[in-house]
């Protein structure tokens, strides 16, 4: 272990589920550092084992990181290196990290990254979509008002999306997808590098149909190729009435689509008149 006159702090990549998936760097690392914080100390526990590792564990996950901070924080100044791991991947991505090692930074202290798997980059790799460029979108949202303005914000943009989708919720996801932004090509990696890894390719409809047949497991990354010539293909009205209905004031509701659809605002405006109209006239009061 490099020796400074104050610790470092390691941000170790851990396997996405086989256990074989770790590198010889950071399996030197884990057994050098002071401590362990671990984002489920009881699943680190299973790898430290694994490789016969007697580094001590503490937690630090997302509802205690931020109070754990400052702790970690006088124990490197103080000399001590610490490793920060989550359960699968790389510390930060999607996972808790973030405040710790922005706290270490604050602070002056060497924070040093020792690469290795992320389930981001293994659906990209084998997606066979153009990856001279991609934007990482992390988790989609979990309501679907909130889901379709993010889709709308991809719309029209050539470019490589990847993004995480619970197993509940990626068959209505896909259903947004097609509609707003058309039968794109997409990637669906299921269970990466675990026992029962599935990914499937194809135009988004066929995932969707494929879905049909089984009820899907465990965390999906997506990977979806968009085109700059797609424009959404869901109509203002549409959309309207929808971001009305969720409690959109009309104004807002009006910007938002404007922007969205690159639209002239007295258009959107107008199409807007009609929809309030027919809202309150459906007995749902006044929209403002």
């Amino acid at each position: 272990m490099e020796k400074t006159e104050t610790g470092i702090l390691y941000v170790v990549a851990t396997p996405l589920g086989n256990l074989e998936d770790i590198t010889l760097r950071a399996l030197r690392v884990l057994k050098e550092v002071s401590l362990i914080a671990a984002e489920d100390t009881r699943h680190t526990k299973k790898l430290l084992a694994h490789y016969g590792i007697p580094t001590p564990l503490t937690s630090c996950f997302e509802h205690n990181e931020e109070a754990k901070a400052a702790g970690f924080v006088r124990s490197l100044i103080a000399g001590e290196s610490i490793a920060v791991v989550s359960d699968a991947g790389t510390p930060g991505i999607s996972d808790p990290g973030y405040r710790i090692i922005k706290a270490a930074i604050d602070a002056g202290i060497r924070v040093v990254a020792i690469p290795g798997p992320s389930a981001v980059v293994a659906a990209l790799c084998v997606s066979g979509l153009p990856l001279d460029r991609f934007t990482y979108l992390g988790f989609a949202p979990s309501t679907a008002t909130a889901r379709r303005r993010f889709l709308l914000g991809l719309a029209g943009r050539e470019d490589t999306f990847v993004l995480y989708e619970s197993a509940r919720r990626i068959k209505e996801t896909l259903k947004d997808i097609i509609e707003i932004l058309g039968n794109v090509d997409t990637v669906m990696g299921r269970e990466m590098t675990k026992l029962h890894e599935e990914v499937a390719r194809g135009p988004a409809s066929q995932l969707l149909e494929r879905l049909s047949q089984s009820e899907p497991r465990g965390e999906i990354t997506l990977v979806l190729r968009t085109h700059a010539a797609v424009k959404p293909v869901v109509s203002a009205p549409d959309e309207l009435e929808r971001l009305m209905k969720a409690g959109f004031s009309f104004r807002d509701a009006v910007g938002a689509i404007a922007l969205e659809l690159d639209m002239p605002r007295r258009e959107v405006y107008r199409a807007a008149l009609q929809v309030k109209e027919r809202l309150e006239a459906g007995g749902r009061g006044v929209v403002k």
